[in-house]
């Protein structure tokens, strides 16, 4: 059964990998979105938001690099919608293939993807003066945390798209998900947020991510008298990561093994 999954998942892998070949300026919008907000945050925002005693920006890239993973549920909502109103999956049903093999290869092609759009997001950052001060096996490690991440959203992405109405639904579901990082401590620390709105963030598992990339790339220590997740940011990240995708995963492939009936 493995094997058959590693095999029929590649091939999907392949398509959509041949799909963003095809549709290039939908890959350079999702890229160069992240690095706009970095530029407007970094230069605009950056002076009214700056934290006494740290570097801004030092703060904010971490906190872009994870918000770029979380924009996995709405790729993945996206995606899944259109196969799955469009046809592609019911065609995909009626092939000898495994039925976790068509979820997987997406999210191993979006993993994929993102991979290579990281870098030039991280090399705006460097230009804008951010740098890793944490080592080379932190840094391995933050890295390592955001592809886990968005592998854990876009699996969350996959289960509303093939659970959505239609492709506008979809789409205007996934476009909502763009609060997300706005409630969290991706862009500014929650200290300052009133009690109810700062116990949401600190609890948003993007706030675990970031706080736990800038510890490992050693840009921010980690918050005092925070939420558990915060105060304990690794374990905290891959506890959510492992929650996401222990939920989203097998309710993905069972709806899209079971859609067609």
């Amino acid at each position: 059964m493995s094997t058959a999954i590693l095999y029929d998942g590649t091939a999907v892998l392949g398509r959509h990998l041949q799909r963003i070949r095809h549709a290039p300026a939908i890959l350079v919008m999702t890229q160069t979105m992240p690095i706009v907000f970095l530029l407007f945050f970094g230069y605009v925002f950056g002076s009214a938001l700056a934290m006494p005693g740290s570097d801004y920006r030092a703060f904010l890239v971490p906190g872009m690099l994870v918000a770029t993973a979380a924009n996995g549920i709405m790729t993945g909502m996206f995606t899944a919608a259109q196969d799955s109103h469009r046809g592609v999956m019911d065609r995909f049903r009626t092939l000898p293939m495994s039925r976790a093999a068509v979820p997987l290869g997406q999210a191993v092609a979006d993993l994929l993807t993102t991979a290579a759009g990281l870098v030039p997001l991280v090399l705006v950052g460097l230009a804008m003066g951010w740098r890793i001060e944490g080592g080379a096996p932190g840094a391995l490690g933050a890295f390592g945390l955001l592809l886990l991440f968005r592998f854990a959203t876009t699996w969350v992405g996959i289960l509303f798209g093939l659970v959505s109405r239609s492709e506008e639904a979809a789409g205007q579901l996934g476009s909502a998900t763009f609060m997300l990082p706005l409630l969290s401590n991706a862009y500014i620390p929650t200290d300052g947020m009133p009690g109810w709105v700062r116990t949401v963030a600190e609890w948003n598992p993007i706030s675990a991510v970031a706080t736990a990339v800038r510890e490992l790339f050693g840009n921010a220590p980690v918050p005092h008298g925070a939420a558990w997740p915060v105060t304990h940011p690794v374990a905290g990240s891959l506890a959510w990561c492992a929650v996401l995708l222990a939920v989203c995963v097998p309710l993905a492939v069972r709806r899209y093994a079971n859609a067609g009936r």
